[in-house]
């Protein structure tokens, strides 16, 4: 339900082509919001369908024809009211926590090793942030929105706390079945 914001919000910097649209995300939001393309392309569809994006084609010469997309009125209306609603947590679902919760059908060093599993990856996660903030600079740059890039540096940072909070639950809750042994 997300990704239709996320695109009328990309759309509203500017007029973009799916596969602008689809680099920019990959670039930028996929950090805390993933989406292949064909969801992104069939949320374009959609949105042109709810009069929130008109999609024009223009013909090149020796390249194939582009779709380009634009924000209406009505999307930008929508996208105005999406941004005005409270939703401070949200989504209570984790699935990570659902498998927590029954890892005790399980041996005390398979969990370990699934807890430091999990401090792994973030710290993979942690490490790819080390770009974003040129990306969020080039951006800024590229788009002319230097008003903007510093929501997108809290995004950035949210990331960075969030994953860095994962490591030190991951590494507590191994740490702790270890003193159990």
């Amino acid at each position: 339900m997300m990704l239709k914001h996320g695109i009328l919000g990309l759309l509203n910097y500017g007029d973009m082509t799916g596969y602008e649209i689809r680099e920019i995300f990959n670039k930028s939001l996929n950090f805390f919001w993933q989406a292949q393309s064909s969801q992104i392309y069939r949320e374009l569809r959609t949105l042109e369908k709810n009069g929130w994006i008109t999609i024009t084609t223009v013909e090149q010469s020796e390249k194939p024809n582009k779709n380009v997309c634009s924000i209406t009125e009505d999307g930008r209306t929508e996208l105005l009211s999406w941004l005005s609603t409270q939703n401070p947590i949200g989504d209570t679902r984790v699935p990570l926590l659902m498998q927590v919760f029954f890892l005790g059908n399980r041996s005390k060093e398979e969990n370990i090793a699934y807890f430091e599993g999990i401090a792994s990856t973030c710290r993979q996660q942690l490490a790819s942030f080390s770009d974003i903030d040129q990306s969020i600079d080039y951006f800024e740059g590229e788009l002319n929105l230097q008003d903007q890039s510093p929501y997108w540096k809290m995004t950035a940072d949210f990331g960075r706390r969030s994953l860095q909070m994962h490591i030190d639950w991951a590494e507590h809750c191994a740490a702790k079945l270890r003193s159990e042994r």
